[in-house]
């Protein structure tokens, strides 16, 4: 009888010491991967979400950049670490979906080697070209450019992202050419199309919204099927290129096997995150939609885009260059 009192009073405080470990994650600071450079859309996202997800948890969440080969340089960093919530990534169209189709190998298993907490965002893309072309429409870019095959350049923030596969199937559905300049980052490019390197880019709201806004750059179409509460005056290029539309989408992601506990909390963090009317306003600003979901969800997703963008990649005969 002794024992066994002993042997349960063991196993108690076994269980009693174990709880306050559980309960206090997180209690160090938290990297959050974000695999492209500095100052793009995907990095002023994820800044936003992770200052308020600070405030909310108590702890630091820190942004590592680690951009680089079509975003597998940073994915890559994420699979080896430990899955104990402490490093989280930004995983997008391009690492879970179209990397799929345009890499000859993708050294990891989206459903294997990751864990999908939720995503986060959708937006759309602007087009936008140097203010010196002679286009001020669409129609006039698809004149323009069947007038002058092979002399048009558009840049994009890397391969493999809707910047670049957006512009491979708006030339498929119209049959214009033109020649692909991938940058490593959005900023960079935006900067060669503003001194006339580039002529045409086709990128992400927050990163060309601005620049539009300013009067640095034209913008002649919005890639959604619906015309935008924020550039109401920017026709869709679907109302010249009818059933075009191109839409980014992100959220986070984790190593494999991340306890469930963990993936819950996560989860129920983001979306108190993007609930709350400071944050919905710093995404409306970057020309973002919140779009939470659960982790099954965020699969699903995943799942249906890979079979959509491997569609446009074979229509569009994209390449990685």
């Amino acid at each position: 009888m002794l024992r066994r009192f002993l042997l349960s009073a063991l196993v108690l405080a076994a269980g009693a010491l174990a709880l306050p470990a559980l309960a206090a994650y997180p209690d160090k600071p938290i990297r959050l991967i974000v695999p492209s450079a500095p100052g793009g859309a995907p990095d002023a996202l994820m800044r936003a979400l992770a200052q308020q997800m600070s405030q909310q948890m108590g702890v630091p969440i820190v942004i590592d950049n680690k951009p680089g080969g079509s975003y597998t340089i940073g994915t890559m960093e994420l699979v080896h670490a430990a899955p104990d919530g402490y490093t989280l990534a930004y995983g997008n169209v391009v690492s879970l979906a179209t990397n799929r189709s345009l890499l000859a190998h993708v050294p990891y298993d989206v459903e294997k080697d990751l864990t999908l907490i939720s995503n986060t965002l959708r937006l759309s893309n602007l087009m936008i070209v140097n203010n010196d072309l002679p286009v001020k429409t669409v129609p006039e870019l698809i004149a323009y450019a069947k007038k002058n095959p092979g002399k048009l350049a558009f840049a994009s923030d890397g391969n493999g992202t809707t910047a670049h596969l957006g512009v491979e199937l708006f030339k498929a559905m119209t049959g214009v050419h033109m020649l692909h300049v991938p940058y490593r980052a959005a900023t960079a490019a935006i900067t060669d199309l503003m001194g006339g390197g580039i002529q045409l880019m086709m990128v992400n709201t927050p990163v060309s919204g601005p620049q539009a806004q300013a009067g640095r750059v034209r913008a002649i179409g919005i890639s959604s099927l619906q015309r935008s509460p924020t550039y109401p005056d920017v026709p869709t290029i679907a109302e010249t290129v009818p059933g075009f539309e191109v839409t980014a989408w992100g959220g986070v992601i984790a190593p494999a096997n991340l306890p469930k506990d963990i993936v819950a909390k996560l989860n129920a963090e983001i979306r108190t995150a993007l609930a709350s009317p400071a944050l919905r306003e710093r995404f409306k600003a970057l020309g973002a939609d919140p779009d939470p979901s659960t982790p099954e969800e965020f699969l699903q997703l995943s799942r249906r885009e890979t079979v959509k963008w491997a569609r446009i990649v074979k229509f569009s005969g994209a390449k990685i260059d």
